[in-house]
């Protein structure tokens, strides 16, 4: 009787066999799945992060770009008050307070882009006019700025005016 209670059980444990790896193979492919779905959305939070550091970086550009217009202003009448001649406290505030906002600029990544003397960089630099070069001029280069640029950043936010000797 034992020989046929194992031959009768052998088939059954076959079949129990054959479903057994039918539902692991099942649930390795929901395994994997799964994997390619938890990939794919640490991919797309990895791509937001991204973007929200960016967007962080440079979310006070419009302001600092409205306060160096502002700037300008000031920049103006200090040159005005030392072609003049005037050294009161108005011209000692004035230009203290330019210096207070280019410090407060400067702190949130925003910087003037120096280009007297450098060589014109069309990232950089708006060519409004073009005069000869002088003797210690280089060709191409700087000659005058009409308005300071300025960076946020990495990135250019007002490109400067300037001159450049031919």
């Amino acid at each position: 009787m034992a020989e046929e209670t194992t031959t009768t059980e052998i088939p059954e444990f076959d079949e129990r066999i054959v479903k057994l790896e039918q539902q692991n193979a099942e649930f390795l492919r929901h395994l994997a799945d799964y994997q390619t779905r938890y990939n794919e959305m640490l991919q797309v939070m990895k791509r937001k992060d991204a973007d929200l550091d960016q967007r962080l970086k440079y979310a006070h550009e419009k302001l600092a770009l409205d306060l160096v217009t502002a700037l300008d202003n000031l920049e103006r009448a200090t040159d005005a008050a030392k072609k003049s001649g005037d050294d009161g406290p108005l011209a000692i505030g004035v230009t203290a307070t330019y210096a207070q906002i280019m410090e407060v600029l400067k702190r949130y990544g925003v910087t003037r882009i120096d280009a007297l003397g450098q060589a014109f960089d069309p990232m950089k630099h708006q060519a409004i006019q073009s005069v000869p070069a002088g003797k210690n001029q280089e060709p191409n280069s700087v000659a005058a700025v009409a308005q300071h640029g300025f960076m946020i950043h990495d990135r250019v936010m007002r490109p400067a005016m300037v001159i450049v000797a031919q």
